[in-house]
Formats: structure tokens, sequence, C-alpha cells
């Protein structure tokens, strides 16, 4: 339920409120449906600030791709006020058009002199995520990425011993891997299943992003984690832009960084994953 306070300033925005609905889907966040004044809105819990300015960014850079983003109604330190997305059906054709749009968004110069970060530090789902801009990709996929993630572990003590040389020999040999220098591309940066959902006339949206810029491939890697997206949405991108050889590599390292902040987040169940992971890239 929404304290008198919340009710209040949410109100100042909707209209006074005649439906309150709880949403499910997350694992961060609290969250609701909103029925109001003023039309349906969802209202979600958290640290508005750092994923208004992420929607902000993906927003302004999806004009014209065929991709959509919702726009903030009302933000503030601990609030989250956008509208409502009525869903509809994820048919081929939806994937079809979520491949190419997402390709389309990867595309688009972020405007940036700098190369890889954001202007503002943010979120991958309740973790600080670093974004300090650096010039070179490695550094940065090491820097602001892996290594931090891999510190959280070990203060939490989640890490082992026995994966401090195999995770030293991966870092060192980080360069093999990545390019250093990869077409920058603005980046959702958590796109698994849950962040995205096909509108009721098939437009793909995005939300709640993680957004930096990066490696277009972080994206596609994410996509694959866990599941949950169409041959049709890979065979779309791949027409429309092409991934380059040793994709499959790189996708394990991108989502090792995933991994980790799910161990970090939801503890030992994910110890298996982390571990094979580093097995297999370090040797």
């Amino acid at each position: 339920m929404l304290s008198a306070a919340v009710r209040t300033e949410v109100e100042r925005h909707t209209g006074p409120i005649e439906r309150l609905a709880p949403v499910g889907g997350g694992d961060i966040a609290d969250a609701w449906r909103l029925d109001a004044e003023r039309g349906r809105f969802f209202l979600k819990r958290g640290d508005g600030a750092a994923e208004a300015a992420g929607l902000a960014a993906l927003g302004t850079a999806a004009a014209g791709t065929g991709l959509r983003v919702p726009g903030v109604v009302h933000v503030s330190s601990g609030l989250l006020l956008l509208p409502w997305i009525d869903r509809g059906r994820a048919d081929r054709a939806y994937w079809s058009r979520f491949g190419e749009a997402l390709a389309a968004l990867h595309r688009k110069p972020p405007g940036h002199a700098r190369r890889y970060g954001f202007d503002a530090d943010n979120f991958i789902g309740a973790t600080p995520q670093q974004n300090a801009w650096m010039d070179d990709w490695v550094a940065f996929f090491r820097q602001r990425r892996l290594e931090p993630q891999i510190a959280r572990a070990r203060r939490g003590r989640r890490w082992p011993s026995a994966w401090d040389a195999p995770a030293s020999r991966l870092l060192d040999r980080l360069g093999d891997w990545l390019p250093a220098t990869p077409q920058p591309s603005l980046v959702h940066g958590d796109l698994w299943s849950g962040n995205h959902l096909p509108g009721s006339d098939g437009t793909p949206w995005l939300i709640d992003p993680a957004v930096y810029v990066g490696h277009r491939e972080v994206d596609l890697a994410m996509s694959e984690l866990f599941g949950g997206f169409d041959r049709a949405f890979y065979e779309a991108y791949e027409r429309a832009w092409p991934l380059e050889p040793g994709y499959p590599e790189r996708r394990e390292i991108y989502n090792l960084y995933h991994l980790l902040n799910h161990l970090n987040l939801f503890g030992a169940g994910y110890a298996a994953s982390v571990e094979r992971a580093l097995r297999r890239l370090a040797g």
C-alpha cells in the first residue's frame, strides 16, 4: 500500500487514484498499476532518478528506430511514475520488428565524443553500476564491470579463494577476446525477457534499463543468458547488422558480469554458473 504522503505526491500528477493493484514480474522494486482520474499509470519504488535518466537517453536514441520507451511522468528520490503500457501479443512479426529495431538503435551514433560509459552512474538491478567514461572498451569492462562485481562478491563472502586464479587469468587476458574500440552504441544494459514487452499494436517497448555507451553485443548476450527470446529476433538482428566472428566467446564474458551480479543479489544459487564460466574462459 501507499503511504498518505506518497499518495498525495502521486495524485498531483494522476488525479485521484481510483484503483491500486500490485504488479509482479520484477526482481527488485515494489510496483503498482494505478487507475486514476487522468488515466492509467505504472508506479515503481526505487532509485527513480537514475532510471529516469536512462529512460530519457534511451527514448531519445530510440526515436525513428521502431522501438518505444515510456516517458517519465514524475520522478523523485524514491519513486518513478510512468504511463501504463497495454500489453499485446509477442508473435513472430513482433520478434522480427524487435530484432531489426534493436539493431537500428545500436547503429545510431550515441553522440558522445568520449567513448564508453555514461554521464552518471546507475544501477544494474539493485547493484550500483559504475559508468565513468573511458576510451578503451577492454579497460572499461574490466574496471567498471567485472572488477567491481568481484570485489562485491568478496566483501559479501560469496567468492571462494579457488576462483582467484582463474579470475586473474581472465582479467589479464581480456584483451584477447574483447575489441579495444568497438563501435560505441547506447545499450539497454539489462536486456532480459522481463525488460521488454509488446505494445497493444505490436510495437516493442524497452523498460527498466541500465543504460550506458558500450559494445552492442552486451545486449545480445544478456538476451541469451536466461532465454525467452524467439529465434526470429536474432535472425532479424543479424540481417540488419551481422555480428563479428568470435561472438560466442565474448557472449560468455559479457554474461559473466550478469552472473556475478545475480550471485551478489540472490546468493549461492548462482555460484556454480559463475564457477563454470570462469573455468571455461580462463582454462
